[in-house]
C-alpha cells in the first residue's frame, strides 16, 4: 500500500503538485509542510507521497523503497491523472525524492511518454556511489548518515519475520555504513548485483539528458550528501528544459 497526504481543496482547476521526501522522511517532516503550505499559499494543492514504509506504517511486501524506484511515482501519476483528468500535474522531490523524480522524468521522456508538466528537484544525490562515498567521509554527513542507518536497520527489525529467509540479518544488524546497509539488505530485496550495481542503474545522472519538462534544480556547493565535483553540470548544461539554481552553502 502506498499512504498519500492531500491538502485541502481550493480551486478545482488549479496546479496540483506531488511532493516527495528524502531518504528515511515522511510527508509530516518540516520541509514537506513548509513545501505543501507554500504551494497553499500560491493557490496550488500539494500531494504528498509517503515511499513504502516511511507513512509510520510497516509495508506487507518484502520491499522497500529505494533511490532509483520508479513504479510507484508512475502508478500516484497515473491515479492523479485519472481522479483529475483536466488539471496541470507538477511534482517536488528532495534529496533522494529528487534523485527517484528526475530518473522518471528522464525514463518517461525517452519514451516520449506523458508525464509532469514541470518539476523542482532540491539537493539530488545525483552520483549515489559518490554520495555513499561522501557519508563515510566527511563530518556532518556522518552523522546524518548514523541517523539514517538506525533508521533503515529499525525497519528491517520491524520486518525480520518476513525478511528472515531472504535477508542474512546478522548482516544487516552489523552494517556500519549506508553503503554495507544496501549491500545486505537494498540489493537483495530489489534484484541489484551489489551496491555499485544498485548506485550506477539508479543515479539520476544517467537519465537527466532525457527529461522532456521545464525542471527547476536547486543545489548547494556543499551539499553533505554529494561532493560537488559529482554535479553534472555538463549534462544539465546540455538539456534546454534543466534549469541550474547553484548557490555556495545550503
Amino acid at each position: 500500500f502506498l499512504d498519500i497526504t492531500w491538502m485541502p481543496e481550493t480551486d478545482p482547476a488549479a496546479p496540483m503538485v506531488l511532493v516527495l521526501h528524502g531518504l528515511e522522511g515522511h510527508t509530516r517532516k518540516g520541509y514537506m509542510v513548509q513545501t505543501c503550505l507554500a504551494l497553499a499559499d500560491r493557490g496550488m494543492r500539494a500531494v504528498g507521497l509517503n515511499f513504502r514504509g516511511c507513512s509510520g506504517e510497516i509495508n506487507r511486501e518484502p520491499r522497500f523503497y529505494h533511490s532509483g524506484e520508479t513504479e510507484d511515482i508512475g502508478f500516484v501519476f497515473g491515479l492523479l491523472r485519472e481522479r483529475f483528468p483536466s488539471r496541470p500535474l507538477m511534482a517536488i522531490g528532495f534529496s533522494l525524492g529528487g534523485n527517484v523524480l528526475l530518473k522518471y522524468l528522464g525514463e518517461q521522456g525517452a519514451k516520449n511518454a506523458a508525464t509532469f508538466s514541470a518539476a523542482v528537484a532540491v539537493s539530488v544525490p545525483y552520483d549515489l556511489s559518490a554520495g555513499a562515498d561522501a557519508l563515510e567521509r566527511r563530518g556532518m554527513a556522518r552523522i546524518y548518515a548514523g541517523y539514517f542507518l538506525r533508521s533503515l536497520i529499525a525497519k528491517v527489525r520491524a520486518k525480520k519475520e518476513i525478511l528472515a529467509n531472504i535477508l542474512d540479518l546478522e548482516a544487516v544488524w552489523a552494517s556500519a555504513t549506508i553503503r554495507d546497509f544496501d549491500d545486505a539488505a537494498t540489493v537483495k530485496l530489489h534484484g541489484f548485483a551489489d551496491s555499485e550495481d544498485y548506485y550506477r542503474k539508479s543515479s539520476s545522472n544517467r537519465f537527466i539528458q532525457s527529461v522532456r519538462v521545464p525542471t527547476l534544480l536547486l543545489q548547494s556547493r556543499d551539499d553533505p550528501f554529494l561532493p560537488a565535483a559529482a554535479l553534472p553540470l555538463s549534462a544539465i548544461e546540455a538539456n534546454p528544459f534543466l534549469t541550474l539554481v547553484l548557490t555556495d552553502g545550503g
